[in-house]
């Protein structure tokens, strides 16, 4: 099997185990999604869900959320935690967003990465699941587990991210992220992966690598 052909087993394995695959953040515009994907950092999706009903019901737009006092802001996301530099970065995006946009979301990367606390992984969660934009976001599920399978060979997420771009097919790469954070969550998790339940055994290189070494 060429590398190619692995790259390919490895994708259409992750497809039938997670055929139900989707993001884990709750949002019902490209703004909900970017201000939840911004508060998600250092924090479970779980949280920022139950945190982003509350603030969204009482400041639904980029002009509610500009007009907040930082401290009332804070006290809405404290739970998130690093709230306030979340605060600061989301006060201060609200503001571009309205003065710059209309109070719409941009799509480009070039955009999105220039509004406070967007990073390329942000820009790519909102481009791919926001506005349906072929993009692979590389957060630490991604990281972990594509080196570990060897879908990638990096040692940082910048260069993960260019990896899995030119090793997955660009039709897949905004659902092979979310294949990948699942299989990380499910399987491959960070201390102790449970490599003896998963599918990906004849693949993976994380697995031959510990096999050989006994």
């Amino acid at each position: 099997m060429n590398e190619a052909q692995r790259y390919k087993a490895i994708l259409d394995t992750l497809a039938k185990t997670y055929p139900d695959a989707k993001p884990g953040l709750h949002f019902s515009s490209p703004f909900e999604l970017l201000i939840a994907t911004i508060l998600s950092a250092q924090c479970t999706d779980k949280r920022v869900n139950q945190v982003t009903q509350v603030l969204f019901r009482d400041y639904p737009d980029a002009q509610a959320i500009a007009q907040m006092p930082s401290n009332v802001l804070e006290d809405y996301i404290h739970s998130c935690g690093v709230y306030k530099n979340k605060a600061r970065n989301i006060l201060a995006t609200c503001k571009i967003l309205v003065e710059q946009y209309g109070g719409q979301v941009p799509k480009t990367m070039e955009e999105l990465t220039k509004l406070p606390g967007v990073g390329r992984k942000t820009a790519n969660v909102v481009m791919s699941n926001a506005f349906g934009i072929d993009a692979i976001a590389v957060d630490t599920h991604v990281f972990r587990v594509s080196n570990r399978l060897g879908l990638a060979h990096a040692a940082n997420v910048e260069k993960t991210e260019e990896d899995l771009m030119r090793n997955i097919p660009k039709e897949q790469w905004s659902i092979a992220h979310h294949w990948i954070i699942t299989h990380g969550r499910q399987v491959c998790s960070a201390r102790k992966p449970k490599c003896d339940q998963c599918p990906l055994q004849a693949e993976c290189e994380y697995y031959s690598a510990a096999q050989q070494a006994g």
